[in-house]
């Protein structure tokens, strides 16, 4: 049996002692704890604000992206037994693609691009609630829709954000496929770092059409997800007021 020492360097460590405390501290380093700031919030994982570039869409043109959507749709069309022919579903495959894009275009967004520049400094410290806001988003499990409303409220830390800029980052996240539970957060973190409020909360209440067209089929079925950052999640009373006003 042959026995191979492992290289070591001035202080007598092994260079396999070197990586393997490497890994650890690399290891350590991603395993953050949650966002729990009773003061000034900072920005949290700032990774699922934008879609990672290496999944982003093809660099293409509009055209021909619609083009190769529209045979796929054309395929599946063919597959289910219809007749793609036919005069009722000949342009069928053109308006799926079309409606897909649109469906989909929240990844075509970006925060900063999305808030051009509507953050206003003002003294205002106590809480301001966008309630209400229609939702339509993809699930990403069945590609069928869920849909339902936003409830957002944050306590502005000497800035606020302009009312409208509330609802479209609900839109830029929802026109994605999704999952409820992601998108409540991803809108959390995105006023997080429009703002860095002193605290954020956001209610998402849906259908979703997975449930109520296929498996289950429970048509009266809601789901609700909350996302509670800084004072909210800290300060019961805080994120008592909050849920009391939404339901007004």
């Amino acid at each position: 049996m042959v026995t191979v020492e492992q290289p070591q360097n001035g202080n007598g460590v092994s260079s396999k002692d070197e990586k393997d405390e490497s890994k650890a501290v690399v290891l350590a380093a991603t395993q953050t704890s949650p966002l729990r700031a009773p003061a000034l919030l900072t920005p949290s994982s700032p990774e699922i604000l934008n879609f990672p570039k290496s999944l982003q869409r093809k660099i293409v043109t509009g055209e021909d992206r619609l083009a190769d959507t529209a045979k796929m749709y054309r395929q599946i069309i063919e597959n289910i037994g219809e007749d793609p022919t036919r005069q009722g579903v000949l342009k069928t495959p053109e308006r799926a693609a079309k409606a897909m894009m649109f469906f989909t275009k929240g990844y075509e967004d970006n925060l900063s691009e999305l808030l051009n520049g509507a953050v206003f400094d003002e003294d205002h410290d106590e809480m301001v609630i966008v309630k209400d806001i229609e939702m339509f988003s993809l699930c990403e499990h069945h590609l069928v829709p869920f849909l339902g409303k936003v409830h957002i409220g944050y306590l502005p830390n000497k800035k606020v954000l302009g009312l409208s800029k509330l609802a479209r980052i609900v839109e830029m996240f929802s026109r994605r496929l999704q999952v409820q539970e992601r998108l409540t957060k991803q809108i959390a973190t995105a006023m997080v770092q429009a703002v860095q409020p002193t605290g954020v909360a956001v209610v998402i209440e849906a259908s979703h059409m997975c449930m109520v067209m296929r498996g289950v089929q429970k048509i009266n079925a809601t789901t609700t997800t909350s996302c509670m950052l800084g004072v909210f999640r800290d300060d019961p009373k805080t994120r008592e007021e909050f849920l009391n006003l939404i339901k007004k």
